[in-house]
């Protein structure tokens, strides 16, 4: 199958980050709205997007859009659409649905209108009444955004931040999709140094070393389509190698994670292990108002307490205080903070260079960023300049 519609979703204030990403793999043939990358490819392109975006938070086959104000003109729609090419005589196809802003504003009839439409056409298809849905999942959405109507199918499964190397989490865990937007929208390079002064489970700092080793994201963990007919097995064989064959284990890596919970600290040594990178990251436990470095112009990213999540809004308020104070020292660093306070200039007693509105699941933050000095170019790459 060439020239699918595809979809790349992503939390808001990230689609241009998996914009990037996708320009990377080769997929230039996309626009970006609000949510959603969409972009065209083929059965490959499912296979290495899955694998290797890092941002995205799951790949849709957009099956079909169309408008619908009616229940009659959603059902015809529905049915009119090449389900056939998915979904297999056993295939489940379990219906989600939303609306916003849309005439048809009942999702639970907007889902069932949905799932009726897609039966009656594999009835033409397999010429029989009734479907066991016994087989592989083909999970499928309908999404009605002023009475546009979009239909896909899911075909990652467990959302892509499901590493499957975070077995367990500390308190109020940043996602690992939003790390590494984080990352990316820093221009953190692996040839510079990078602290996390406040680590926690050890997300950003175990993003960074993947990132550093070329490590793709989705290699220890499988998707939903891995089960679907249309995917030969060789195919998955070719693009799993490929991916294994492009890590470089030779990077030298500059990567640095504490945190002052003995707890979490350890969930991070756990997690770094079974991502496999416990070799190329140092992790301690550690205030951050102890850390110090012989490194210059290196890299600060964090995401520390805040109010909404731990603890209380006062000590957060003192703890920005502090590091506004402490960073101070790091006077030819760069850093990079997501919270959600809106007083935090002010209390890092600093502004910000530039900064970005971010969610951090449903809580809305920004992302603070303070631009330290350009490097010498006469700095030498083996790092040796920065001691």
């Amino acid at each position: 199958m060439h020239d699918l519609n595809l979809i790349a979703t992503a939390v808001f204030g990230v689609e241009a980050v998996v914009s990037r990403e996708l320009d990377w793999l080769g997929y230039t043939d996309k626009f970006v709205e609000n949510g959603r990358v969409y972009f065209k490819g083929d059965l490959e392109a499912i296979c290495k997007c899955n694998l290797w975006l890092r941002c995205s938070e799951r790949i849709l086959i957009n099956v079909g859009q169309f408008k619908a104000e009616t229940f009659e003109e959603l059902f015809q729609g529905t049915k009119a659409l090449p389900w056939e090419d998915w979904i297999g005589e056993f295939g489940a196809f379990p219906v989600d649905g939303k609306s916003i802003d849309s005439t048809l504003f009942s999702v639970s009839d907007c889902q069932a209108i949905v799932k009726k439409a897609i039966v009656e056409r594999l009835k033409l298809k397999y010429k029989k009444d009734w479907f066991s849905e016994d087989g592989a999942k083909y999970k499928v959405e309908v999404g009605l955004l002023k009475n546009m109507v979009t239909l896909t199918i899911d075909t990652s499964g467990l959302g892509l931040h499901k590493r499957g190397y975070r077995q367990q989490a500390g308190d109020a865990p940043i996602k690992e999709t939003l790390a590494c937007a984080l990352l990316y929208i820093s221009h953190w390079k692996p040839d510079r140094v990078l602290i996390d002064p406040m680590c926690g489970s050890g997300t950003i700092p175990i993003e960074a070393a993947m990132i550093a080793m070329n490590m793709a994201p989705g290699l220890k963990r499988s998707f939903v389509c891995e089960n679907w007919s249309q995917f030969p097995r060789e195919l998955w064989e070719k693009v799993r190698a490929e991916a294994q064959s492009a890590i470089k284990t030779d990077a030298k890596i500059r990567i640095y994670g504490s945190d002052i919970d003995y707890y979490t600290l350890c969930l991070a040594i756990d997690h770094a292990k079974l991502a496999g990178v416990e070799n190329v990251i140092h992790l301690q436990k550690m205030d951050f108002r102890n850390i110090s470095s012989r490194y210059k112009y290196g890299f600060i990213i964090t995401n520390p307490p805040y109010g909404e999540r731990l603890g209380d809004k006062n000590d957060a308020d003192l703890l920005y205080k502090d590091m506004g104070k402490f960073f101070k020292t790091f006077d030819t660093w760069s850093f990079y903070i997501i919270v959600s306070s809106l007083n935090f200039e002010k209390l890092f007693n600093r502004k910000a260079d530039k900064k970005r509105k971010l969610y951090n699941g449903t809580l809305q933050c920004n992302y603070y960023q303070f631009f330290g000095p350009k490097p010498p170019k006469t700095i030498d790459k083996n790092f040796e300049a920065e001691e």
